[in-house]
């Protein structure tokens, strides 16, 4: 599972490349894809000479099988665990890059420009140019950065579990890309917005408890320590898809019609799938005056895979968004809790 997110790490840096379209961007996410793969290829040159190891051991005799087999698993978690950290700091790279471009930091390079001359001989044709780049119309298809964040919490049979979890301190966030796609070429109300996000959701248990593993139940019981924070947190790689429905209206100049996006009211219903990346459980305390914290990584026979429907809502580039998993969040428990999540969400063209 580990090896096989690393290869979406990379798929996420090819799409982030192909969405943006811009030279400079696109070469840097390159750089820190090759990044990954270089990792990825001589941790695991690393790992087969010490399985190789081993089992030069197991022939000789100096090691049992059932010790070999335990070595390889030991070998592989800690080679797993080194990898994971390695695409952590590349995918904060990653972030920062995409800031860069959010905030206009990156240059924006245009081939088609590369080596023209272009002269203008009548200063009126200059200024007719102007106005009509002025008024011209957006690609059918274009592309957004979509950040989102906002409250979550889990519901049972219908009900919010706000007694289980704490309503404000329970947090989602997200963050991708999308294309929007206008479906009709002559109406701008209807379009398709299809991407690729990670969406962390956090679940901060009340009353001290924390989540406990019990063969096939993940169950909440009282921790012994006194805590200051107790925190389960899922991160998910989804696919989101959505019709959107765009009411800004296109623009008519000189019998010629030009259309925009997030100009006025719009409305998106759809949904999204995906795989869980990662789960995690993270507590605080404090103990003689000092602080600690303890991050415990594992399954916690949390559902490897996600899907539900999700709406916004909004004007312009700012909506309110509502995401609901069809699928529980443990896989089989007794008591079936679904992730519901309700906050804003942004999508800058």
């Amino acid at each position: 599972m580990k090896n096989f997110t690393i290869y979406l790490v990379i798929l996420i840096f090819l799409f982030v490349s192909k969405v943006l379209g811009q030279e400079t961007f696109e070469s840097k996410a390159k750089k820190i894809a090759n990044k990954i793969e270089k990792v990825t290829k001589e941790e695991k040159e690393t790992l087969k000479q010490e399985v190789e190891a081993v089992n030069v051991q197991l022939s000789e005799g100096k090691i049992t099988q059932e010790q070999a087999d335990k070595r390889k698993k030991e070998l592989a978690e800690a080679r797993a665990v080194i990898i994971e950290e390695k695409v952590t700091l590349a995918q904060n790279e990653l972030n920062d890059l995409v800031q860069q471009k959010v905030d206009g930091k990156l240059k924006e390079q245009d081939s088609t420009k590369k080596g023209k001359i272009v002269i203008y001989w009548d200063k009126n044709d200059w200024n007719d140019k102007k106005r009509k780049d002025s008024i011209r119309g957006e690609r059918r298809t274009t592309s957004q950065f979509v950040f989102a964040l906002g409250l979550n919490n889990t519901m049972v049979d219908g009900k919010y579990q706000d007694s289980n979890y704490s309503f404000i301190g329970s947090h989602f966030y997200e963050w991708g890309f999308t294309y929007n796609s206008r479906l009709m070429k002559n109406d701008n109300l209807l379009h398709a917005k299809y991407g690729l996000s990670l969406m962390y959701n956090n679940i901060r248990p009340t009353d001290n408890r924390t989540f406990v593993v019990n063969g096939d139940q993940t169950n909440l019981e009282t921790n012994a320590v006194n805590l200051t924070e107790s925190r389960f947190r899922n991160v998910y790689l989804v696919l989101p898809a959505h019709l959107e429905f765009d009411f800004t209206r296109p623009t008519v100049k000189d019998g010629k019609t030009y259309f925009k996006t997030h100009k006025s009211f719009r409305f998106g219903v759809g949904g999204y799938a995906g795989i869980n990346v990662k789960s995690k459980q993270i507590l605080k305390f404090e103990e003689d005056d000092l602080k600690y914290k303890s991050t415990i990584k594992g399954e916690y026979n949390v559902n490897n895979f996600i899907y539900g429907v999700s709406s916004y809502i909004g004007y312009r580039e700012l909506s309110l968004y509502v995401k609901y998993d069809l699928n529980p969040l443990f896989q089989d428990n007794l008591v079936k809790e679904n992730n519901i999540s309700m906050g804003l969400r942004f999508d800058f063209n």
